[in-house]
């Protein structure tokens, strides 16, 4: 039976070779390996993989065609629902959502859907592309803040509804932080651009530079015409542990040191002359996805030691295990149950290294995981001469603290009617990490393709 076929390997780099370059990690199915992967899937009466799902991707009807061969019916499929598939077939977190549905995982291994909805998105990109031709024009028109990945959904949607949208995006490219925060070796910026040309292919305009809460706000884009407007500018602002030492050189939030590489290409030094001070010992402080590509570049920028610095122990790291794997097999070296203290200089204010303590594991806490516990005197010292603290984000303030009328949480994310993602304010919505604060990809797209069918009932009633 195909059922009992073990589930296909990614090719990939090999550790040595790809933890000094910036090219992409996973290779990609080849279509042979692809159509046996797929080849697994038991076609389900009742998917519950679909349930899964986020944006309601029709998989077993993708995966099926991709078993008989016909890939680019594949790609269509899954742009019925999903128009970003490239996007999040390698950064979506598959294991936790559609894969963690599947039948076969309960008694082996799932069939690796991720793996396939980036197979039949590569193959379309190759080999021609599946149009998404619009609805005729409603004469209605939104205006999308911020075009990361919830940004991007909700102008998709709308776009495709036959609604005039215009995302207004501060930094000077589009993709929010497809662009700016993950890395080019998990997801290619190519890749991102031609996803993003898709939107502009069905008439979305995209107006980079524009500061919304600087240049005009959201009640002026209300006034000059828009009929609706959606905010989803992320979470881009990053936590610092108020600890001494903070203010060293040397020491970054991941945001900025993620944007330095990614976005502003300091990766290639000197073509593109961004510098980022990287030493031979860098240490980074978290356990998250974002840790692990802070972790990971550090090494391909030429760093000898890195360290992944975690208060709480393996079990509890909320990274991807795909990703704590392939951090460990490049090398990265995790400190768990332990956390610093204090940040050390040197007399001309470098960082010199971290005072750190070790913890043990107490009573849950209100998330259902352990308190980590410091243990007195266990100070120990880890040499360091670049620190990135990796412990969250939340949203930058520019836009929410200019909108009067706009309902915040006190940890200043959006309120919103969790069934249409309206706000307070009549015709704007919001989603994302925005209103969840700093989560996934998937849950942003999911979060806007909820916000443009409630603008689209919205507009067709106003």
């Amino acid at each position: 039976m195909a059922s009992k076929l073990p589930r296909q390997e990614m090719p990939r780099q090999d550790a040595l070779v790809r933890s000094k370059n910036f090219k992409e990690v996973a290779l990609g199915y080849p279509p042979e390996t692809a159509m046996l992967e797929a080849s697994r899937c038991l076609q389900c009466k009742n998917p519950k993989c679909v349930k899964g799902c986020p944006v309601g991707v029709d998989i077993p009807q993708f995966v099926e065609k991709i078993a008989k061969g016909d890939f680019l019916e594949a790609a269509k499929i899954i742009k019925n629902k999903n128009l970003l598939p490239a996007i999040c077939g390698r950064v979506c977190p598959q294991e936790s959502q559609c894969e963690a549905q599947c039948i076969l995982g309960i008694k082996g291994e799932p069939v690796a859907i991720g793996r396939l909805e980036r197979f039949a998105a590569d193959y379309e990109m190759a080999h021609g592309e599946c149009k998404v031709e619009p609805k005729a024009s409603t004469g209605k028109k939104v205006a999308v803040i911020g075009s990361g990945p919830a940004g991007l959904t909700c102008a998709a949607e709308l776009a495709r509804n036959g609604h005039a949208v215009t995302i207004f995006e501060a930094l000077h490219v589009a993709g929010g932080v497809l662009m700016y925060g993950i890395p080019e070796f998990r997801l290619p910026k190519a890749i991102v651009q031609k996803e993003i040309n898709g939107l502009r292919d069905m008439g979305v305009e995209i107006k980079v530079n524009q500061v919304v809460g600087k240049i005009t706000s959201v009640q002026e884009l209300l006034n000059i015409g828009y009929d609706a407007v959606f905010i989803g500018t992320g979470a881009g602002l990053p936590y610092f542990l108020n600890i001494p030492g903070e203010n060293l050189c040397g020491v970054y939030s991941a945001n900025e040191f993620l944007t330095r590489s990614n976005l502003m290409k300091a990766y290639d030094f000197p073509n593109f002359i961004t510098p980022i001070k990287v030493g031979e010992q860098v240490a980074v402080l978290g356990g998250g996805n974002v840790a692990m590509d802070a972790a990971r570049t550090a090494l391909r920028l030429g760093a000898k030691n890195v360290h992944i610095i975690y208060r709480r122990s393996r079990t509890e790291l909320p990274a991807r295990l795909e990703e704590v794997e392939n951090a460990e097999e490049e090398g990265v070296e995790f400190h768990l149950l332990t956390f610093p203290k204090e940040i050390l200089g040197d007399e001309n204010g470098n960082v010199k290294g971290m005072i750190c303590l070790r913890y043990e594991l107490g009573e849950p806490d209100q998330s259902g995981r352990r308190m980590p516990v410091p243990i007195k005197g266990s100070e120990f010292e880890i040499p360091a001469q670049t620190v990135v603290v990796a412990i969250g984000q939340r949203p930058n303030p520019l836009v929410t603290m200019t909108t009067k009328g706009l309902e915040l949480n006190p940890r200043g994310t959006i309120i919103v009617d969790e069934k249409t993602m309206a706000t307070s304010i009549p015709g704007v919505y919001a989603g994302g990490d925005v209103v969840t604060g700093a989560a996934t990809v998937i849950l942003a797209m999911g979060a806007g393709k909820k916000a443009a069918a409630s603008i689209n009932e919205y507009l067709a009633t106003k």
